[in-house]
């Protein structure tokens, strides 16, 4: 039976302020908030919201039938939590039907994968602990930003226990294959390797509103026709987007909606299912493994990293800003924890393309890659002067690490010590309640017979 795993990224950009040279020092703080709450407050209303309503009607009328995953960035999710508090009840909703699955991404939506081993699993570490806590379940599929993957990358992400990973079906890697199989990375056969279909699922994210389109107008029972018509042993479809897709970047009244929610009815009709990532990883022979010994996206034409670093100046920034990874990780400060994964965040470098493409890009203040390069380093310079100005280069990073272990371990005893006094205090608490309660009754005890004696006195006196 052919299978339809279908996927939605759910990220929202931080957008940083006008931040000068002269700010470097005097101003920590480096965010544009009102921009941030429009534009996350747009994207609910315009897209989030209408399409998750639709989504949460195909799966009641699926009868647990359609399935469906998200990925959630945590910048994301703090913008939601700040702005959108109604988009995450409706995940929340959404997974209690048991037809969702949420998988593990960055924290920062980040470039982190590239850069440091370490820094790449604690930011997974932290972005999976969000999701547990919102979802009640650890996820065991992973998908990384913009599905950067490489053999290298595979083989982190197979040592910190997750059973799978998504990631692009680039003709370049793949060659004659067909992305419509379960494969496995080359350096770690345990991890199963789900393909996005470039085809189909840009049809439906960046074709389906064009009226020049060759393939327009799109109708779902013609869609779910092409999947039928693949050869019979291709039975993996992997159809990835960006939520937003639905809503901003094919307006609803290009009756996107429309067209997703008729999906399953026409899947039904060919015998095709629907099924989450790791549905497929468990119950999913792999068929080979793939060899990507260069990293590889779903960006641009090219499919690899060049939107980000393909420049001198993207490469600058990154070298700089990953020059303090360690320092950041090793001593946990939360103020400087946030701006650390918002500075990560990967749009920061896309600013600073000089590359065409053929997707729009929007640069927001930026006039051009310098004006993004240049605002970014300004804000990245006062960042890592505070970094110093706090853990001075003079204490290298395996001294700074003994001694953030040491406070750490005080901190833990400290902490036991004071559970300990609480503890011992309720208990005196409790032993002198006890102790007045007992007063008590002895005294009520004690007033009859007080009584008796001073009456037998009282009768002795008038004999």
């Amino acid at each position: 039976m052919k299978t339809i795993c279908l996927y939605f990224e759910i990220h929202q950009i931080i957008h940083l302020k006008r931040y000068r040279f002269f700010d470097i020092g005097i101003d920590h703080y480096y965010y544009d908030d009102y921009e941030n709450e429009r534009s996350i407050t747009e994207i609910a209303e315009r897209s989030y919201m209408p399409a998750l309503n639709t989504i949460g009607d195909m799966i009641r009328e699926g009868n647990g039938q359609f399935k469906v995953a998200f990925s959630i960035s945590g910048v994301g999710m703090e913008q939601l939590e700040m702005h959108a508090q109604q988009v995450i009840e409706k995940l929340q909703e959404l997974n209690a039907t048991g037809c969702v699955e949420f998988l593990a991404e960055p924290y920062s939506h980040g470039l982190s994968s590239l850069a440091n081993e370490e820094a790449f699993a604690a930011d997974v570490e932290k972005q999976c602990k969000k999701m547990q806590d919102y979802f009640g379940k650890r996820p065991t599929v992973l998908r990384n930003s913009s599905l950067i993957y490489s053999d290298d990358i595979g083989g982190q992400v197979a040592a910190m226990g997750f059973k799978g990973m998504l990631t692009e079906g680039a003709k370049h890697v793949l060659g004659w294959k067909s992305p419509h199989y379960l494969y496995h990375c080359n350096i770690a056969p345990n991890l199963k390797l789900l393909l996005r279909d470039v085809e189909l699922s840009d049809d439906i994210s960046l074709r389906f509103s064009n009226t020049s389109w060759e393939g327009y107008p799109l109708f779902a029972d013609n869609y779910i026709n092409r999947i039928a018509s693949l050869p019979g042993e291709e039975q993996l479809i992997n159809i990835f987007m960006e939520l937003s897709a639905l809503g901003m970047a094919q307006p609803l009244s290009s009756n996107i909606l429309d067209f997703i929610k008729a999906l399953p009815a026409c899947a039904k009709e060919k015998g095709i299912a629907f099924a989450t990532p790791t549905e497929i990883c468990t119950n999913m022979n792999s068929v080979a493994a793939i060899d990507v010994p260069d990293t590889l996206s779903w960006v641009d034409e090219e499919r690899d990293v060049s939107c980000w670093l393909g420049n001198a100046m993207q490469r600058e920034a990154f070298q700089k800003l990953y020059s303090v990874a360690d320092r950041v990780r090793i001593v946990s400060d939360p103020r400087l924890s946030q701006d650390w994964d918002y500075l990560q965040a990967s749009n920061n470098f896309r600013f600073m393309t000089t590359k065409p493409s053929n997707v729009g890009l929007d640069r927001g203040i930026y006039s051009g890659a310098f004006d993004a390069f240049t605002n970014y380093m300004n804000i990245l310079g006062d960042f890592i002067s505070r970094v110093q100005s706090l853990y001075p280069e003079e204490i290298d990073n395996e001294e700074l690490n003994a001694l953030m272990t040491t406070i750490r371990n005080q901190g833990d005893e400290i902490e036991m010590k004071d559970k300990e006094i609480t503890r011992l205090k309720t208990k005196l608490e409790k032993m002198q309640a006890a102790e007045d309660k007992l007063k008590a009754k002895v005294e009520k005890a004690a007033k009859p017979a007080a009584k008796k004696t001073t009456r037998c006195a009282k009768k002795k006196t008038e004999e």
